[in-house]
């Protein structure tokens, strides 16, 4: 894919002997929304958790194979995991702000990248703000956005979200669904779900996951229209979830 913001190759993780990522290659287009789909326990949110090296904080995680971004392979043992972690915000199924104000968060993602004064960081904190949609109302699922924003402000490249909206009501979805429509603009955005539904709203492209394998991937429009293999088939006829 000449277009790829993220070419994995080869990859296997293993916990102790359990081998939990088998063998998986895939690409992740740039400016696109790509969407690991599959059922629960299949290795979503773990491949997830390895592109941005989250696994490492597990002793008992080996990798091998290769990341691929921008040229660097991210598994190489003298890459900089801070540098690689603020390239990859990371947004989790349940909102996690700090125990501090709307302001302070934001600042928070800002003050990493070395950005301390006020009159510097206020119009940053809006920029982002109203990037997550939440800078003119402060009602419905504002703390997922507020933590997209915090996320927002490290200036990532790619935005990781593991299933973002399974804790929201469905118009606090939408809003959060609509968001990252207008975000694919500027960012490459990597979303976890097992919501068929979800996936063919928002879905540029899509990774097919079955325990630990990749079973097919490709654009959106041809895996929900034209699968191709047998074990897509099953999953989106909801043969098994």
């Amino acid at each position: 894919m000449s277009n790829a913001k993220v070419s994995v190759r080869d990859l296997n993780l293993y916990f102790d002997k359990q081998h939990i990522l088998k063998n998986v290659n895939i690409e992740i287009p740039e400016n696109k929304v790509t969407v690991i789909l599959g059922p629960s326990g299949c290795g979503k949110t773990t491949l997830l958790r390895t592109l941005n090296r989250l696994v490492d904080l597990s002793d008992n995680a080996t990798v091998t194979g290769s990341i691929m971004m921008d040229g660097e392979d991210i598994l190489h043992p003298s890459t900089d995991l801070v540098r690689i972690r603020q390239k990859m915000g990371l947004l989790s199924q349940r909102p996690t702000p700090l125990p501090m104000s709307i302001f302070s968060n934001v600042a928070y993602g800002l003050k990493l990248k070395g950005i301390k004064r006020k009159k510097e960081l206020s119009p940053l904190i809006e920029k982002y703000l109203r990037e997550a949609n939440i800078w003119d109302e402060l009602k419905v699922g504002q703390q997922q956005r507020l933590c997209l924003a915090r996320g927002l402000a490290v200036n990532p490249e790619i935005i990781l979200a593991d299933e973002p909206t399974s804790a929201l009501d469905p118009i606090s979805a939408k809003i959060i669904e609509d968001q990252f429509a207008q975000l694919k603009k500027g960012y490459t955005i990597v979303l976890v779900t097992h919501v068929l539904r979800q996936a063919k709203r928002i879905a540029d492209y899509v990774v097919f996951m079955y325990l630990g394998d990749v079973i097919e991937q490709g654009n959106a429009e041809d895996f929900f229209n034209n699968p191709q293999q047998e074990k897509t088939k099953e999953y989106l006829r909801g043969a098994f979830n």
